[in-house]
């Protein structure tokens, strides 16, 4: 396996469903801009309250991606 290098940055992803859908909405995104993501790792889950109620759910996300290096 030839030598390879990753980055890895953190995203948030919200949705008013529920924590899956919003890891899953910040990789679906993420990957719109930036190629070949690997991995996505769930390090926080919060949630957004008012007036009592969980008004949204919020993941904290990692994921890396091939660094691609210019020749």
């Amino acid at each position: 396996m030839p030598e390879s290098v990753y980055k890895v940055i953190e995203l948030v992803g919200t949705s008013t469903e529920s924590w899956e859908k919003a890891a899953a909405k910040a990789v679906e995104t993420a990957s719109k801009s930036l190629k070949d993501l690997r991995i996505g790792e769930v390090v926080e889950l919060d949630m957004q309250i008012d007036g009592g109620k969980v008004i949204a759910y919020r993941a904290k996300v990692k994921v890396s991606f091939k660094y691609l290096q210019e020749k």
